[in-house]
């Protein structure tokens, strides 16, 4: 009886260890709805999560196939755009199709088109191919003025997301049902395209991407294999923009844009492309930023930028990279090596950051305020931003975080040389 205990508790613990993530995912798309009420917050995470399926399928391109796409927003707005029209055409009594399905609508519209782009773009591979996805990308920007049948012109396209027809006993009249429908299709997609990594085809994907000479020697098609991934990232882009269109109501010719593209290569770089949960995180950041952090500074796209720089230079694996440098220090119970170093390198770079803030904000502050004569109010300070001492301040601060941040950062190299040297004797 014991026994059968102990194997049971193996295989729940089992279990838990090999689904807990996916477990803890959906508690928590389920859950936050009962911390978050407003209106606004709803709305944000509604966002977020149509963006988190919109970053995985890009990372689909960049992260798993090694393609560079400049023009994935395409596949986004017609998603958006097939579902709209689905939802006028149900409106109309032609169609009796639930709503809770019609996000199908677009993902599968989407993957028509990518697999025909697709074909034609993935003949190509590295900057050729960047450019021609670019050329594609305007290629749909610039025609949907010229189709106002489809795309509606410049006012774009709008429905009515209250259907007659679901399959549950949500209205969609409230922003929470909406996103309970966003949330079930977040995990779905997040889902499938986990498994996709999984399979050969994902496997052939990373094969493609990292030597694409050698793969046809072992009987693959690399053209072929490049198409598939498109077409298939497609898809669950079109996705993401049906989920748009429901949530908004509305479409116009920006989600198709070279602006949406660049969105979301910054949000699958900046939260590393090398793991399956870094654009989940860069989705998250930059969608926070630009709603959020957008309604606090003009200077929000200033930020944003300075943001991805840093990365660029510093941290080319994202933020999912970061993390993961520290998984075997973790692992090894080493970290409380590391944290001293961190919290000493964390108050220089506040000050540096904070210098710096005050500064773009002066800026802004002279060239787009109204009256730039009056007074400044940053952290409930009142203060002139002509006046030399705000100036004084803020390079002070600059100069000073800049100094000391050197000098912490090679205390914080010198534990991770002693870190790693512990782990290669341990290795020994």
């Amino acid at each position: 009886m014991n026994c059968d205990k102990y194997k049971n508790g193996n295989i729940a613990m089992s279990l838990l260890l090999k689904y807990g993530a996916w477990i803890g995912a959906a508690i928590i798309a389920f859950g936050l709805p009962a911390i978050v009420r407003s209106s606004y917050g709803l709305s944000l995470l509604s966002q977020v999560g149509i963006a988190i399926i919109f970053a995985l399928s890009y990372n689909m391109l960049l992260g798993q196939g090694g393609m560079l796409s400049f023009g994935h927003a395409v596949f986004y707005g017609l998603g958006g755009f097939l579902t709209i029209h689905v939802i006028n055409i149900i409106n109309g009594g032609s169609l009796p199709i639930p709503l809770e399905l019609v996000p199908l609508a677009g993902g599968f519209g989407a993957l028509l088109f990518g697999i025909v782009f697709g074909w034609i773009s993935t003949k190509r591979a590295g900057t050729t191919f960047a450019l021609i996805s670019l050329g594609i990308g305007e290629l749909i920007a610039s025609s949907a003025l010229m189709l106002p049948s489809f795309f509606g012109g410049e006012e774009g396209i709008s429905g009515d997301r209250m259907l007659e027809t679901t399959l549950t006993w949500f209205e969609f009249a409230q922003q929470i049902d909406v996103y309970y429908l966003i949330a079930f299709w977040m995990l779905v997609s997040m889902v499938f395209m986990y498994l996709l990594t999984q399979t050969p085809l994902g496997r052939l994907a990373n094969a493609v991407r990292d030597n694409p000479v050698r793969t046809p020697f072992i009987g693959y098609d690399v053209h072929r294999v490049r198409t598939i991934q498109y077409a298939l990232s497609s898809l669950f882009a079109g996705v993401a923009g049906g989920l748009f269109a429901i949530n908004y109501e509305i479409l116009t010719a920006e989600t198709i844009g070279a602006i949406e593209s660049g969105n979301v290569l910054m949000m699958t770089y900046i939260g590393g492309v090398g793991h399956f949960f870094g654009p989940i995180l860069g989705a998250v950041l930059v969608t926070f930023m630009q709603i959020s952090l957008s309604n606090i500074t003009h200077a929000w796209l200033l930020y944003f930028g300075l943001l991805f720089m840093g990365m660029v230079l510093w941290a080319p694996n994202g933020l999912a990279g970061i993390i993961m440098v520290h998984e075997p220090v973790w692992k090894a119970k080493l970290m409380k090596k590391l944290l001293p170093g961190y919290a000493l390198a964390a108050i220089p770079a506040l000050v540096l950051f904070l210098g710096v803030m005050i500064l773009i904000e002066i800026n802004y502050h002279l060239s787009l305020s109204i009256n730039p004569d009056a007074p400044m109010h940053m952290f409930g300070i009142e203060f002139d931003a002509r006046a030399p001492v705000a100036w004084g301040i803020s390079i002070v601060l600059i100069v000073v975080g800049f100094v000391f941040l050197r000098r912490t950062v090679k205390t914080l190299n010198r534990s991770w040389q002693e870190i790693t040297q512990i782990m290669k004797k341990g290795a020994d």
